[in-house]
């Protein structure tokens, strides 16, 4: 059973730079993980369901419009999870209304958590790298026109691959 995800990428120079930084941090698996807003988290799925999920994520992407995201400051989930992100402080709507269209229909589960957008720049590491994430990134600023997003699929040596581009108010492309 294949493992999917859908994103919104974040576009280069900016997604480049700060998966470089997850990596200088520490964090080897960020070599292969896009940076992104997620939409929808990582799942299992039956590989025949793919086709409807395709065409489900097809249908959302056909009814939004793009939108402007602005990244600024870092957060956390801590106690939670151990985890610092960059927040999304304009575009959030869009965001969230993405994720709701998104998990539902075939995609549709139960969350554990509410939805937050944002960016993950550190997770799973020692809380001195923690830290030093939420500090050195604390004015970190960038800005960026939603106008797809991305259903991912995990490989095993290679990580998440970028699979398919959904059109805002168009249509998927491979």
């Amino acid at each position: 059973m294949p493992t999917i995800g859908v994103s919104i990428a974040v576009p280069d120079p900016q997604g480049a730079w700060l998966q470089e930084f997850r990596v200088e941090l520490g964090d080897a698996t960020a070599r292969h993980i896009p940076t992104h807003i997620t939409l929808v988290p990582p799942v299992e799925v039956a590989a025949d369901d793919l086709d409807a999920i395709t065409a489900h994520l097809a249908a959302v992407a056909a009814g939004a419009a793009p939108f402007d995201v602005r990244l600024h400051g870092t957060g956390t989930f801590r106690p939670t999870s151990p985890v610092v992100f960059i927040g999304v402080i304009a575009g959030a709507e869009g965001c969230i209304g993405l994720a709701s269209a998104t998990r539902s229909g075939p995609l549709g589960a139960d969350e554990e958590f509410p939805y937050h957008p944002h960016v993950t720049v550190a997770h799973h590491l020692d809380e001195d790298l923690l830290d030093r994430a939420f500090v050195e990134l604390a004015g970190y600023e960038a800005a960026f026109s939603v106008t797809e997003f991305w259903l991912y699929v995990h490989d095993e040596d290679h990580g998440w691959q970028p699979t398919r581009s959904f059109e805002l108010g168009g249509t998927a492309s491979a």
